[in-house]
């Protein structure tokens, strides 16, 4: 890779379902958040390669008792990004519950509280369209079969100019099921270019699928479709589902996601252009995933990705991180120096990680890594854990954990995808001094190799692990604290130096 091009994925950890707006000279992207809290992280760039994360536009998932447990793979599904009337506006499907938004005068906050546009189960995947030349505003939207009986279909509706309600029933406007070969149609995103109305929309499945394009004079159609990026001869499986932002020398770009196993849904920056006499788009390299491609024409800007490492200051956490649930009262203290301080948070789900909502997680990086953590186990509880965790359908950790003896041992355990509870993965071992460096080498296949330090040197621990993802969510790194089920405080534990580093 020279200094004037970039390579594909831009963002290789689970930014699943990717959209994205400019505003002036900057880039937004925003993503799927499913269950996790905060919830719809917000992306800021200026040369549409480089990218940090600068917030989150929704501190808890409402109504917040639905989500006082872990509910992984549901939540905020595919939101829609967009700028209007001098606003950021978020819109999402909650696959429950139907679909909202809120909105903010800046990217930074604050954000609204959410606002159900229209209730239904299986509603997914809408996006708002504000017609500058008429005034009238428009919102489309997709359907989720396990709720609805139905998919494969996009519906429209007229909206409200200020985004608060819609203005009719809606009506399909296009049909899958009639178009030769197509299924699993959702993800659209509206656009109006050159008087046509324009929806971008992924379809396939998202392992195998294709990005398709839609125009029609009128809003509710006819719409004509066309393929227009799809994995032809290259290693990029189902390239589709993303957004269109123009630069303003007036280039047009797509991002959009690869699905990549455990690693979840990783981004790629697409060129796009408009073919013969403008009629199509042409993404990619006719209509094929680059790996490698001329930079935006856009000013340099110094090498950037969010944020992994973390010393967690006053015991306060960085960004990166998200719960695995909404957050309760206590489970992290703020105090003077660094290092994060879990609190043990009693559970009688002590045997599961996937049913604990304290479990502080951020993405698992797309590339060969080493992530590190030093960890101190200040709880006198018996059965008392805390440990670093790759969390999916099946979860392993290390840390260590209180005897009934008062020992501190370190232990190594795992649970397989359709086990109820955890098993050992290696026999414990004591930690004399109540600490431990823990570290997990996540190699080609998200396989995972345990290894500690108690004070004589890492050793490795239990066999490979191999991560897998939740049904739409890539798997999860976790830093967590626990104790059984009982009566009063159980102690907490200390975590310091969390560091991610390339292998």
């Amino acid at each position: 890779m020279t200094s004037g091009t970039y390579r594909n994925p831009i963002l290789n950890a689970d930014w699943s379902d990717p959209d994205v707006v400019r505003v002036g000279d900057d880039f937004y992207l925003t993503a799927s958040s499913f269950g996790r809290a905060p919830g719809l992280p917000l992306l800021h760039s200026r040369d549409l390669v480089n990218w940090t994360l600068v917030g989150h536009a929704l501190e808890r998932l409402e109504p917040a008792e639905e989500f006082a447990a872990p509910r992984h793979d549901c939540g905020v599904w595919a939101p829609s990004l967009r700028y209007h009337d001098e606003r950021f506006w978020i819109f999402w499907g909650d696959p429950d519950q139907g679909l909202f938004q809120v909105n903010a005068p800046a990217i930074r906050g604050p954000w609204t509280r959410p606002h159900l546009l229209k209730a239904g189960k299986g509603l997914i995947d809408p996006c708002p369209l504000w017609d500058e030349e008429t005034g009238e505003a428009y919102l489309v939207h997709a359907w989720a079969k396990s709720r609805a009986g139905v998919k494969n279909r996009l519906s429209g509706h007229r909206m409200r100019p200020d985004g608060t309600g819609l203005l009719d029933e809606g009506k399909v406007i296009v049909d899958g099921d009639r178009i030769p070969g197509w299924f699993t149609l959702e993800g659209p995103k509206l656009y109006r270019h050159d008087g046509w109305f324009w929806i971008l929309a992924p379809a396939g499945g998202v392992e195998t699928g294709w990005q398709g394009a839609f125009r029609s004079r009128d809003f509710f159609g006819p719409y004509e479709e066309r393929i227009v990026l799809e994995q032809k001869d290259t290693d990029v499986n189902g390239p589709h589902q993303g957004g269109w932002v123009r630069t303003p020398s007036g280039e047009d770009w797509f991002l959009h996601f690869q699905q990549r196993g455990a690693h979840g849904r990783v981004v790629h920056l697409q060129p796009m252009r408009w073919g013969p006499g403008g009629e199509w788009p042409v993404i990619g390299d006719d209509g094929a995933p680059v790996a490698e491609h001329r930079r935006p024409d856009l000013l340099p800007q110094p090498p950037a990705a969010p944020a992994t490492d973390d010393d967690f200051p006053g015991g306060r956490y960085g960004r990166q991180w998200q719960w695995t649930a909404n957050p309760g009262e206590g489970w992290a203290t703020q105090h003077s120096g660094d290092g994060l301080r879990l609190t043990c948070v009693r559970s009688q789900d002590a045997h599961d990680l996937r049913k604990l909502p304290h479990v502080l997680t951020q993405r698992l990086p797309g590339a060969p890594c080493t992530a590190e953590v030093e960890l101190r186990l200040d709880s006198d509880e018996p059965g008392a854990r805390a440990g670093l965790a790759v969390l999916g359908d099946a979860f392993g950790w290390i840390g260590l954990q209180r005897g009934t003896d008062g020992t501190v041992h370190l232990v190594h355990r795992f649970a397989e995808a359709v086990a109820e509870g955890e098993r050992d993965a290696a026999h414990p071992r004591l930690a004399p001094e109540g600490r431990a460096r823990l570290r997990i080498e996540i190699g080609a296949g998200a396989r995972c190799r345990f290894s500690a330090d108690v004070g004589d040197g890492f050793r490795p621990s239990g066999p490979v692990f191999a991560a897998t993802p939740w049904r739409w969510v890539g798997a999860l790194l976790g830093l967590f604290a626990l104790a059984p089920a009982g009566p009063g405080h159980a102690g907490a534990a200390t975590f310091t130096h969390f560091r991610i580093t390339d292998r």
